[in-house]
């Protein structure tokens, strides 16, 4: 299952980049005092994926956490379904990704909803105004199928009444303040870096079926069925972590700030479009599977996917 370090040889700060990330030096592991070591990915830079960097603060006896940062959602699956880390928190989207693809991943908590944005340059004004104008977004994300159904809401055709244009989620906001197009669907910080810039948002992209959906905390179903202690653990600190970046913003923001040097104005303007979250209720459950749906739809998966075994409520119904 995992592979056994001592504790002694971890970093006195407990946050790793990806290249310390193998098979020899992650898992969930045991200490000869008892002490539990969890590996926790998320990814760099990302105020709505911040959360794992307040578990150490809030962590019960006999467990410690190390943070493992990585560049992309699907990363943070795959060393997830590969054992290379015990959770993650990452994009809701990449887990229903790797179920499809048949890997052992299961959704054991919600993390943050929204982070997405659909900007423009000056004078775009409603998701009508984008006809006929150059739209970038992330080919195979969230953010291109909030996109899209937003455009349909509107009457327009994602492929016919505006040009698309596939750009990486760091290009986007470059793109837009060099002219090259005229609004963007992405993630943060895209959205607030462009809006700081004087763009202005065009259109909300929640106002559909997958609503706000974005972000999770995932394990896989091997874990939860070896050590289903550990699994409410984590679960119960991950809570406590939303909880306080719901309940502190500025803080939150603060530090994100001093994690990742980004711009102050920046992350302000990012953290008042999301909403740290923990609970897995029935409309969440029903705005995961519209996003299956849609992805379906849109072939971005292949194989079918259970949202009810995609999905274990157990634990964040079991937190005191």
């Amino acid at each position: 299952m995992r592979l056994i370090r001592p504790l002694a040889a971890l970093s006195a700060a407990l946050v790793v980049t990806l290249t310390a990330c193998s098979p020899d030096s992650a898992g969930a592991t045991d200490d000869a005092d008892g002490t539990t070591v969890v590996t926790v990915g998320t990814l760099k830079g990302q105020p709505h994926l911040y959360a794992p960097f307040l578990y150490s603060d809030l962590a019960p006896e006999g467990v410690e956490f190390e943070v493992v940062q990585f560049d992309t959602s699907p990363d943070i699956k795959n060393a997830v379904v590969s054992g290379n880390i015990d959770f993650g928190v990452a994009g809701i989207p990449s887990a229903i990704s790797g179920a499809a693809a048949g890997q052992d991943v299961v959704v054991v908590a919600a993390a943050a909803d929204g982070g997405s944005g659909i900007i423009g340059r000056e004078g775009l004004d409603g998701i009508e105004s984008l006809a006929g104008q150059t739209v970038g977004y992330p080919q195979g994300s969230s953010q291109e199928i909030l996109l899209r159904l937003t455009l349909e809401q509107a009457g327009l055709d994602a492929d016919s009444d505006v040009e698309l244009v596939n750009l990486p989620f760091s290009d986007m906001a470059s793109a837009l303040d060099a002219g090259r197009i005229d609004a963007f669907a992405s993630a943060e910080l895209g959205p607030s870096t462009a809006l700081q810039a004087g763009a202005v948002q065009v259109a909300s992209p929640y106002d559909t079926p997958v609503g706000r959906v974005n972000i999770g905390l995932y394990t896989t179903g091997e874990l939860i069925e070896q050590n289903p202690e550990l699994v409410q653990q984590v679960v119960d600190t991950h809570i406590q972590a939303t909880e306080q970046m719901a309940a502190d913003p500025q803080a939150w923001a603060d530090g994100v700030v001093e994690e990742f040097g980004i711009d102050q104005a920046v992350v302000e303007t990012a953290v008042q479009n999301i909403w740290p979250r923990w609970e897995i209720d029935q409309e969440y459950t029903a705005q995961v599977a519209a996003l299956i749906e849609q992805m379906a739809g849109l072939q971005q998966i292949d194989g079918e996917v259970d949202v009810d075994t995609l999905i274990d409520p157990q634990f964040v119904e079991a937190t005191p």
